[in-house]
């Protein structure tokens, strides 16, 4: 396999986590944490699955993944915004219960053949020399996971909503004051990153592995798209470049599969969530009090270069993350 096609394989596996990235991001950004993504996802998948098969429409199946995934993210929104309930402690009990609601709910439809999302290649862009097969050379959702990128990225820091959506995970008590009603656009920005996650479910089961079984690949996505986001600093094109390096891992891991023939099955699927975890420890590396002690007793050059490296890589959350917000 040469290097365009395999950049090709690489963007057509990738909607799932650019979708649950780029969602989560949206979501954070605005103050509240969704630690149902893994539930999510299942759920989701299996949801828009289940009714693209029984309307024999796709874009229904693509909607439905988006409702539930909206309505999981609402759940968590009414629980700590309303409730003063904790986030990630209703996250977390949320992943388990979609998970397991996933698994039974979509029993009778396991391993059942289904609709997918056809290939459309864009006549004359195909054409083009590199750039034409990996980017125009795919299908309708990966086409949309690219907009998506670009449009999140213009939305948050080239317009005026984009900025208060900033302020509501930085500095809410600012943001009120300009006139936002905090609470109610936290509901609102975290359906829409829950309906990209539910997005994102709906793109594994229609695209990257149709059909519905105990799915091979996708658990474990959710917590990976929440890692993500960190390493991404909850930019939206870093995040997705985080996403693009762990699908790329993915793929990686599967040719040495094929290499290497007597190394055992499971090593390889495994490795691409080391090597994530590996590099979020690099990114958080610059927080620790003993780096800077640590990089003060290296020779002035070397340290220099490793301060400019960390800062690179450093990500900071934002300042109310995961707090609710009252007026006084």
């Amino acid at each position: 396999m040469d290097i365009v096609t395999f950049a090709a394989v690489v963007l057509a596996a990738s909607p799932p986590i650019i979708f649950a990235v780029i969602g989560e991001t949206i979501t954070e950004k605005a103050g509240v944490i969704n630690l149902s993504l893994d539930g999510s996802i299942l759920l989701t998948a299996m949801t828009a699955f289940v009714v693209a098969l029984t309307t024999n429409n796709l874009i229904l199946g693509c909607l439905a993944g988006m409702a539930v995934g909206a309505a999981i993210a609402l759940i968590i929104a009414f629980a700590s915004l309303t409730l003063k309930q904790p986030q990630v402690a209703t996250g977390f009990v949320l992943t388990l219960l979609c998970r397991d609601l996933a698994y039974v709910l979509g029993n009778p439809y396991s391993r059942v053949p289904g609709p997918q999302v056809p290939h459309t290649p864009i006549p004359g862009l195909m054409n083009l020399p590199v750039i034409g097969p990996i980017l125009f050379d795919q299908n309708p959702v990966v086409y949309l996971s690219l907009v998506l990128i670009v449009l999140t990225w213009a939305y948050m820091y080239k317009t005026q909503p984009g900025l208060k959506l900033q302020g509501l995970g930085e500095k809410p008590a600012a943001t009120y004051v300009r006139g936002v009603n905090v609470n109610r656009m936290r509901y609102v920005y975290t359906a829409v990153g829950g309906a990209l996650v539910g997005l994102g479910g709906a793109a594994f089961s229609l695209l990257v592995k149709p059909g519905w079984a105990r799915p091979y690949g996708i658990e474990g996505t959710g917590w990976i798209a929440l890692a993500i986001v960190i390493f991404g600093g909850w930019r939206p094109l870093r995040a997705a470049a985080g996403a693009y390096f762990f699908v790329l891992l993915q793929m990686l891991a599967n040719t040495l599969q094929s290499a290497l023939p007597s190394v055992p099955t499971q090593v390889f699927p495994t490795l691409p969530f080391p090597l994530m975890i590996l590099t979020l420890v690099l990114v958080t590396l610059g927080n620790a009090d003993w780096v800077n002690r640590l990089l003060n007793r290296l020779p002035e050059g070397v340290a220099r270069w490793l301060r400019r490296t960390i800062k690179a890589l450093q990500t900071s959350p934002p300042a109310a993350l995961g707090t609710v917000w009252e007026k006084q």
